[in-house]
């Protein structure tokens, strides 16, 4: 469209004239392209051109409106003013595809089980708990979203993921994907509050809490461990008791006979829980906390929930051996600073420890935002959020983590083979 533009101008430029006549023909031509990209599956129609159509359908009625009133150009030829109405109109066509710029069409990463993946969307709420983000007194109601095989029969193990902070439950749906391929049912979970956006089953939108975002801004475990001390213990009650929450509602739903399909595809004695940063923090709290717990993937989390105080200025974690298998997962943003930031401590600890179910592995060239979907969803948010470019390409990184994850859960939750992996991919 810019392309068009410029060669329009210069055009009108050449033959000193407006050329009314040509831009509306143009403006409908390219409406109709547009439309033809789209009827062919070219462009895969989604939010990313609503703004980029309407500017397109406008264009299109002036231009028809204009050929049929067929008058005679009143306005005389100015060369400046082409030039002024063609960047204008070069701004309008970057303003309006920058949800095309920032969020591009992207191809998704086909699973490798041998399950079809279908998917559930629920609204639950915790008739014992009072939000405590708002002053309403209603309960906490929590989104939550299930990929599990489709038309299968017989049990799976149960999956609880935790999205990072200003998240969504979709963070890393390739995962989710590939984990209900291979026979799985995984849930996650949107922190109302502490996530993006969450959508309920009525399709109301709570949005994230400002005073989270302020918290988030202010953490700062280097300067103010006390500060950050709370935070923890505040974020991670929320985060704790959401998952907790989900996973006795889940088991409730698989022992009733009259639940939802998904539900009684549940083994109820085999749950893993696996989170991304601040959700990851969340799961490794968990896998101390509740004995029906298996196994744990935390990807590029500090443990948070082991921090029980502060002492001559450094936080003190639990002298405690991790009590099951858990697997962390670390991204060069964090790989050569656990040894610095406090709050990674213990990690840092654990890659000198005997545990032989406590696994650790660095994938090089990637940043902690490439450990999500957003790679794919956003190339440019996610350069942006890592703070620089990644040099393994993303599709790589997420069948590497859709690899080893598998095989960990595999090991730990169906009793496959003995988990195996190098510290470095």
């Amino acid at each position: 469209m810019i392309v068009i533009e410029i060669a329009f101008a210069v055009f009108c430029i050449i033959t000193k004239s407006n050329q009314q006549k040509v831009r509306s023909i143009i403006r409908i031509v390219t409406f109709i392209s547009f439309i033809l990209l789209i009827t062919l599956s070219i462009i895969d129609w989604s939010f990313r051109y609503y703004t980029l159509a309407a500017l397109l359908t406008l264009l299109a009625v002036i231009g028809v409106v204009g050929l049929i009133k067929n008058k005679q150009e009143k306005r005389s030829y100015k060369t400046v003013s082409v030039a002024m109405k063609t960047i204008r109109m070069i701004v309008i066509i970057f303003v309006v595809t920058l949800p095309s710029i920032i969020f591009p069409q992207y191809e998704p990463i086909n699973w490798t089980g041998p399950y079809q993946v279908s998917i559930a969307t629920y609204t639950y709420t915790d008739t014992k708990r009072i939000e405590t983000y708002t002053k309403t007194g209603e309960n906490r109601k929590l989104n939550v979203e299930l990929w599990y095989p489709k038309n299968a029969d017989g049990t799976y193990p149960l999956i609880v993921f935790s999205h990072g902070a200003l998240g969504i439950k979709k963070s890393n749906e390739t995962l989710y994907n590939e984990l209900a391929s291979h026979g799985y049912v995984v849930c996650s979970i949107d922190h109302t509050y502490q996530c993006l956006f969450t959508t309920d089953e009525n399709g109301y939108t709570t949005y994230v809490d400002k005073s989270f975002v302020k918290e988030l801004t202010a953490d700062n475990a280097e300067s103010n461990k006390q500060q950050s001390y709370e935070y923890y213990q505040k974020w991670m009650k929320v985060r704790i008791d959401d998952i907790s929450f989900v996973i006795d509602y889940i088991l409730e739903q698989a022992k009733n006979n009259a639940s939802d399909t998904v539900y009684k595809h549940v083994n109820t004695t085999k749950i893993g829980i696996m989170g991304h940063s601040l959700g990851g923090s969340a799961a490794l709290g968990i896998g101390r906390m509740r004995k029906d717990v298996s196994a744990v993937i935390a990807l590029e989390a500090p443990f948070m929930c082991d921090i029980r105080g502060i002492k001559n200025g450094q936080f003190v974690f639990i002298d405690e051996e991790y009590p099951i298998p858990v697997f962390n997962v670390y991204s060069d943003s964090s790989w050569d600073h656990l040894a610095d930031w406090p709050q990674y401590a213990q990690n840092y600890s654990l890659l000198f420890n005997n545990n032989p179910t406590a696994f650790n592995v660095h994938i090089s060239g990637v940043g902690h935002f490439t450990l999500t979907d957003l790679a794919l969803t956003s190339p440019f948010l996610t350069r942006v959020f890592n703070g620089k470019e990644s040099t393994k390409g993303t599709e790589d990184c997420l069948k590497m983590i859709n690899k080893i994850c598998l095989e960990f859960f595999d090991c730990y939750l169906k009793g496959g083979n003995e988990f195996k992996l190098n510290n470095t991919y």
